[in-house]
């Protein structure tokens, strides 16, 4: 049962005015099963003091994670460093009361084919200390099968904050923020989830998904709020972005809340099988949500995009990027400026594919130069592109007429406000018929029908 010490200690806590409210409506809720908890202060392992205690803390984890046991930080400060996760750590606080402070002088936490590590409740903070070339992240972890890091805040990294290699499990409803490289950088995961997250001002990305080479990975990444993303080390998109996922297949990012990153708001290199849905996607720096290079198959559905250099991008044919749907989406608000000087189709397009892709029911306003862009060259094959709405676009579709390309089917798609035409034909960047909305179209790779000019 949980101890009488640890109970009144955390009622005090509460009654003093602290910054955690008194028990009732709102009040923080221990989430965890503190019966039989090692109160980490019944064993000299108390607020205050220094680093220097860091010997002590990490044997007490050893000590309880040997007998299974959970261990309860109450709330102050705890300065530690250099601290190797045991096997079956488990280490609760006080949301918001109990933090644990980088001292510096190596890394914070580490763990190495420890099978399992839950943390919850807790502030992590990194002060912004340098981390040694040992870890790439504030709380670094390889080989664990199931962690579990819950309702913490982890912020000040050096590098990233969290950094997760072969780990699967769930990293849910936590605050992180400040990293110098990505919130969460997890590489050759199994069953990891990523949930329900606050992610802010992060200085290189957001949540990564990566795998060294392509292959199964099936990460889930949900209802997370992801906002002011930057790139300070540059590129034209390897950083910068707020959710991205690079060779894993079978990645789910839905209902995620996404504004103010740099690049991309969701960008997908060489993955399949991948599902992006239900996203709301804000001034995107470059293209919004991008599915690129060596894929086959991406679901891009239902999700909002509003101001971004492109909307949707589904590309790379040449490299073997193919096999898609775009459906239900909206996307406006574009613009012709981009973080870089691009040197192909260029910014202001609303959706671009290439190849095998179904492009239906979606709404296009204000694209500042394509709402639809078909083919790049000869890279087009196998176009489906009926029933979208497209409104305020110099051209309402340009599809390429270069030979070699491959077929498309466009119909029954409305075209408004669109002065330069509503579909034409174009050589790479240069335009190559006239209305090809109207009457007989001259290229026999193309069918053009029931589609409505106003």
């Amino acid at each position: 049962m949980v101890s009488r010490r640890l109970l009144l200690s955390y009622l005090g806590l509460a009654t003093a005015g602290s910054a955690v409210p008194a028990l009732g409506a709102g009040a923080p809720v221990l989430n965890v099963d503190l019966r039989g908890a090692i109160d980490a202060s019944a064993h000299g392992v108390r607020p205050g003091g220094d680093y220097r205690k860091s010997k002590a803390f990490a044997k007490l984890l050893r000590e309880a994670a040997a007998k299974n046991t959970p261990v309860f930080l109450p709330p102050g400060d705890y300065a530690v460093s250099n601290v190797e996760l045991p096997q079956n750590t488990r280490l609760t606080g006080v949301p918001g009361a109990t933090r644990i402070l980088y001292g510096g002088g190596g890394h914070l936490f580490a763990g190495q084919d420890v099978g399992r590590v839950h943390l919850e409740n807790l502030v992590i903070d990194g002060g912004n200390r340098g981390l040694d070339d040992t870890v790439q992240g504030l709380v670094h972890l390889a080989g664990a099968g199931e962690v579990l890091i819950e309702n913490c805040e982890i912020k000040g990294s050096a590098r990233s904050a969290l950094y997760l290699e072969r780990c699967g499990g769930r990293i849910d409803r936590n605050r992180i923020s400040g990293a110098a490289d990505f919130a969460v950088y997890a590489v050759e995961s199994g069953g990891l989830s990523i949930t329900g997250n606050t992610v802010v001002e992060c200085a290189n990305g957001g949540i990564l998904v990566h795998r060294w080479t392509k292959g199964a990975d099936g990460t889930i990444v949900s209802g997370n709020r992801v906002a002011q993303i930057g790139a300070t080390k540059g590129g034209t998109g390897q950083y910068g972005n707020g959710i991205n996922v690079f060779r894993a297949d079978a990645v789910m990012v839905t209902n995620n809340h996404l504004s103010g990153c740099a690049f991309s708001a969701i960008r997908s290199n060489a993955g399949s099988n991948v599902q992006i849905a239900g996203n709301t996607c804000l001034n995107s720096g470059e293209t919004a949500i991008y599915s690129e290079f060596g894929f086959e198959g991406a679901i891009v559905n239902g999700n909002l995009i509003d101001g971004a250099a492109n909307g949707i991008l589904i590309v790379n044919f040449d490299e073997g990027g193919r096999l898609a749907t775009v459906t239900g989406n909206i996307v406006r608000n574009l613009r012709l400026e981009g973080p870089y000087k691009h040197d192909g189709a260029g910014f202001g397009l609303g959706i671009a594919v290439e190849a095998d892709t179904v492009v239906s029911g979606n709404t296009i306003e204000n694209a500042p130069k394509y709402g639809l862009m078909l083919g790049w060259g000869p890279y087009m094959r196998g176009l489906v592109v009926n029933d979208n709405l497209v409104r305020g676009a110099p051209v309402g579709c340009a599809v390429t007429v270069v030979e070699g390309a491959g077929s498309a089917l466009i119909s029954g798609n409305l075209f408004s406000d669109t002065p330069q035409g509503a579909i034409a034909g174009f050589r790479w960047n240069e335009r190559a018929t006239g209305e090809l909305a109207e009457g007989e179209v001259q290229f026999a790779h193309l069918a053009i029908e029931r589609n409505r000019k106003q």
